[in-house]
């Protein structure tokens, strides 16, 4: 077994030594699953106060986030258990409505201990802002007058926002491409930005819109749109993992999960499908820590178009010389810890505080893990079982409080629907009511 240091400082100082091999888990009531996840995380015992709906995002703090706020929408909120990422041991918030999501990422996360968890690498945190030039004469020339103006032009752009750049940020370079299309040939300049541990669109929108008359005048044109891009191909997040043959089912399920993978790989049909599931994990992360999952799930899924334009699987998957499941992920994760939901809601606080991270690139590697997990976890379930059953095991317990049942009551009735193979509404109020009248008579 590989040695495991689970010691983390934050920022704050606060020194964490979690284990988030936790046993049983799932079994403790929310309370206790709560006064656990306290210990683990070394938090103040009032700090996860702001997932209960009592205490969580108010009608007066939406009112400030969005226009027109008439209430708040609840997601339920699990911890994703066994994770190892660099060697730390974490426990990690997800946001999602959908059952088996929490539950299948903590179980693969268990089956990588034995070889180290995840380890992760990433790109500097570098996004990019388009100004768009047009009615361009000489494209071709004005594009390499663009390249001759580099240092002007990222000196008035680092001039919007001194603070980024006293904290290592800032505009670092430029990039400027022809993009012919049907009504004209237009001059497209790419603004490339270090946002530090910001996700980055106010600050690279901000100094697209100031360098925008300088660059419509080296052009020769005039300037359009002013706007970051979600394809953040220089925010790179990679990941890799090795799931044990033995504890996914032995050889025989490797080689099931190799061919799952394999035609996700090759047809975009699957690949949709397949690529939504390793999103289940990482917009639950994204959502529960504040972030903008559509931001994430754009550069994702664009990223997963390879350079012949074919849509295709955003992961891949081999198998070791010991016959062990290897998996490897590689997508942009333009997520932050300053601004945002992630300073405003009071449940996203508490999370990143469940989190421990101290830097936006800390956080897009432990969310990449989860997107690695959960996509060995699905195509698992689909070599194995198929995907239905372990999902509507838990979809059961949805069912069974949907039509009515009390707590002493949901797992009669889940059982029911399990054994007979049917997990109906209709069902449900027939086997809840058959159990009542049961215990009436």
């Amino acid at each position: 077994m590989v040695a495991l240091d689970a010691h983390h400082t934050t920022p704050s100082g606060r020194t964490i030594m979690t284990n988030s091999r936790i046993s049983g888990f799932r079994n403790l009531s929310i309370e206790d699953r709560r006064a656990k996840v306290i210990v683990e995380s070394a938090l103040d015992a009032r700090r996860l106060d702001a997932l209960s709906p009592e205490h969580g995002l108010g009608l007066e703090q939406a009112d400030h986030m969005v226009e027109n706020v008439i209430g708040v929408l609840g997601i339920p909120v699990g911890i994703a258990t066994n994770f190892t990422v660099n060697g730390r041991d974490v426990l990690i918030p997800m946001a999602t409505e959908e059952p088996s999501v929490v539950a299948a990422a903590s179980n693969l996360a268990r089956m990588t201990r034995d070889h180290g968890g995840f380890v992760t690498t990433s790109t500097p945190p570098r996004m990019q802002a388009q100004v768009q030039v047009l009615d361009v004469v000489d494209p071709v020339a004005a594009r390499l007058r663009l390249l001759e103006s580099r240092q002007e032009l990222i000196e008035i752009a680092n001039a919007q926002d001194p603070q980024l750049v006293s904290f290592g940020g800032g505009a670092v370079d430029i990039l400027v491409r022809l993009v012919p299309s049907s009504r004209q040939t237009y001059v497209v300049l790419h603004l490339v930005v270090d946002v530090r541990d910001a996700m980055g669109a106010n600050a690279v929108n901000t100094m697209a819109e100031a360098i925008a008359p300088r660059v419509a005048e080296i052009a020769g044109g005039r300037s359009l749109l002013r706007i970051l891009t979600n394809k953040a191909d220089l925010r790179i997040t990679r990941v890799r993992a090795v799931f044990d043959a033995a504890a996914l089912g032995g050889g025989e399920v490797v080689e099931n999960m190799l061919d799952a993978a394999e035609l996700a790989v090759a047809d975009p049909y699957r690949a949709a499908t397949h690529n939504k599931g390793i999103m289940n994990g990482i917009s639950a992360v994204v959502l529960a820590t504040g972030n903008d999952t559509r931001a994430v799930e754009a550069g994702a899924h664009s990223h997963a178009v390879d350079e012949h334009g074919r849509y295709t699987s955003m992961s891949r998957f081999e198998k070791d010389a010991e016959g062990n499941l290897v998996g490897t992920l590689e997508l942009p994760m333009p997520v932050g810890l300053v601004g945002g939901a992630t300073k405003v809601h009071p449940a996203a606080q508490a999370n990143v505080a469940v989190l421990g991270v101290g830097t936006a690139t800390e956080l897009a590697e432990i969310i990449m893990a989860v997107g690695l997990a959960q996509n060995a976890g699905a195509l698992r379930a689909l070599a194995t079982e198929g995907i239905q059953r372990g999902h509507m095991s838990l979809h059961a317990r949805t069912i069974a409080v949907t039509v009515g049942a009390h707590l002493d009551e949901v797992d009669a009735v889940v059982a029911r629907m399990i054994a007979e193979k049917s997990v109906r509404t209709d069902f449900a109020e027939k086997v809840l009511a058959e159990i009542r009248a049961g215990a009436r008579a």
